[in-house]
């Protein structure tokens, strides 16, 4: 009986293990592929040739790209709303988390139903729109031009992520609180000395998810902001695609690199800094999604 169960404990994890490789080296794929076709030269990208690595190599796609200014603009414009836009949904998700975590917040299930009710049930992109726009004529008023503050602070409350953060902040042990508050400590002092640092895994994650969704952005990029100096990454990318795969704008062209070489390769720079990222917080992602996806 105990051979028989070594022997399906074996089965079942060469199985689990081969299903796992193979999901992985689909999922690393298409990165593979889009270095890979950055990298190639034309007639292999026209014609199909490259599926795994890069062929007759060349670097004048890259080199066209780190040579173009409104490139440059754009990623600066990512990085700031990337930075700005994760200080400041993060900033209202904890605060906001931390009030619906104290059981002596009037109507504190009335809040948090409401919070809840806004995952179930969306007013829809229009009257979302409408909404930015009268935001948008607010910042006008009071003299701020630059549309990119606009998406900042228009888009800065995600629901999940504060229901993550209440979820963790109730795990807090209230002795710990109570020891605090009778040495004098403030709301603040408790909020900044205990909870926060007591949650670091969850807001850890919930800081990652904000800056992969600001760095991502793209359709209210693209619709609220008007001046193509203020576009982010994504809406660059996008616009060169629209340029790319006009015949009108490829009229006379003789690179020697093909037009969807230069998509990926902007496809690959947009990546990387996620990619450099992403595994020092690796380490708090599982923690802090438990921590703050359960509640005891």
């Amino acid at each position: 009986m105990k051979r028989k169960l070594e022997i399906s404990e074996l089965i079942f994890k060469i199985i689990s293990y081969t299903l796992l490789t193979v999901f992985a080296l689909a999922c690393l794929y298409p990165f593979v592929y889009a270095v890979s076709a950055s990298l190639s030269g034309r007639h292999a990208v026209e014609y199909g040739e490259v599926v795994l690595f890069p062929k007759d190599v060349q670097f004048q796609a890259f080199a066209r790209m780190f040579n173009d200014n409104m490139f440059w603009n754009s990623y600066s414009n990512t990085l700031f709303l990337t930075f700005y836009g994760t200080v400041w949904s993060l900033g209202v998700a904890i605060l906001g988390a931390y009030a619906l975590s104290k059981k002596r917040l009037l109507f504190r299930k009335t809040f948090n139903f409401f919070l809840v009710f806004t995952m179930w049930f969306s007013a829809g992109i229009v009257p979302q729109y409408l909404n930015y726009l009268d935001t948008q004529k607010v910042f006008r008023a009071v003299g701020i031009m630059d549309d990119k503050w606009l998406v900042v602070i228009a888009m800065g409350m995600a629901a999940m992520n504060i229901i993550l953060l209440r979820n963790a902040f109730e795990n807090v042990p209230s002795e710990i609180e109570e020891a605090a508050v009778v040495d004098g400590a403030t709301e603040f002092q408790v909020l900044s000395k205990v909870y926060i640092p007591m949650s670091k895994s969850t807001i850890a994650t919930v800081a990652l998810f904000f800056a992969i969704s600001r760095w991502n952005g793209y359709f209210w990029a693209r619709q609220m902001i008007s001046n193509q100096h203020e576009h982010p990454l994504q809406v660059f990318i996008r616009l060169q695609l629209e340029m790319y795969t006009d015949p009108d704008q490829m009229t006379g062209w003789a690179e020697i690199y093909a037009p969807d070489s230069m998509i990926y390769a902007l496809i690959v720079c947009s990546i990387v800094p996620i990619l450099i990222i992403y595994p020092f917080i690796q380490k708090y992602f599982a923690k802090g999604a438990n921590a703050g996806g359960v509640k005891e």
